[in-house]
This record gives structure tokens, sequence and C-alpha cells, in this order.
């Protein structure tokens, strides 16, 4: 397995992008100023976009696993490669999501601790109704985990 950073052509891996957000136009307002890293295990497995929020504060701005792969640990050491790439740059790891049943949990196992909201983020700002598990999704849900 071997997670690289992707620097040109990031467009090539919207399906996966579009599994995490699913309207273009808001990967637009991050993708070029993120870093992508992308997941190679015998193929593209996954992939990660990150921003700099300033202030010591790294922020997921997408993450993605092939919904093939999913549940085998891919997204786990996404983020494990993350904490230890950039534990000497930033002080805060954070990520923004809907209040899913599915995402959450998952971060909270992975060490993250919500932090704060956004209400109505979802209604607000995306041109049709999200859901995930059967739940609509209308505020961004913020968690965070020290890095240092």
């Amino acid at each position: 397995m071997k997670i690289s950073e992707i620097k040109k052509d990031k467009k090539q891996y919207l399906e996966l992008l579009l599994l995490a957000d699913e309207q273009e136009n808001m990967i637009d307002k991050y993708l070029n100023r993120g870093r992508m890293f992308i997941i190679d295990d015998n193929g593209v497995k996954g992939e990660c976009v990150v921003t700099d929020e300033g202030s010591g504060i790294l922020e997921i701005k997408n993450i993605a696993v092939d919904p093939e792969y999913q549940g085998e640990g891919y997204g786990r050491k996404m983020i494990e490669f993350l904490m230890n790439k950039y534990k000497r740059s930033f002080r805060i790891l954070q990520v923004g999501t809907g209040e899913s049943p599915l995402t959450v949990p998952f971060y909270e196992k992975c060490g993250f601790i919500k932090s704060f909201k956004v209400e109505n983020f979802f209604t607000d700002n995306y041109d049709h109704p999200m859901y995930e598990c059967g739940v609509q999704l209308k505020d961004m849900i913020y968690l965070r985990m020290k890095l240092r």
C-alpha cells in the first residue's frame, strides 16, 4: 500500500471525490488550494484533500474510499498518514461532516471529538437535499483532534 500526493489533474479522481461531497461546484471551492493524497493498493482505493485553515488547523475537506473497499481500514490508514505527516506543522486536525450515524462514529473511533456545528450548512449550500443512512444532512458537525 502506498499513499501519494497528487499535484496535477486532481479532477481525474472526481468519481471518488463525489462520494464524499456530492456537488462538484463545492469540491471546486477547495480542490485547487488543497493537498490531495491517494491510497494505491493494487489500484486506487481512496483519496483525501486537506487544507490549511490558518491558526495551526489542518482540515480534511474530502476523504473517500471506493465503496468496494470500505470497512477494510483504508480511511483509518489515511487519517493515520495525515496525523504523522502533519503533527509537526499543525496543532489540530479537523473535519466537517453531516450528522450521520455512519460518518460521525467513524471519526470518533479515529480519535476525533465533536467540537462545534454550523447550522443548516447542507441545506443552505447544496442545490438538493442530501441523505446518508436515511438521515437528511442539515448541519455541518466539526470534529477535531490534537496533533501535538
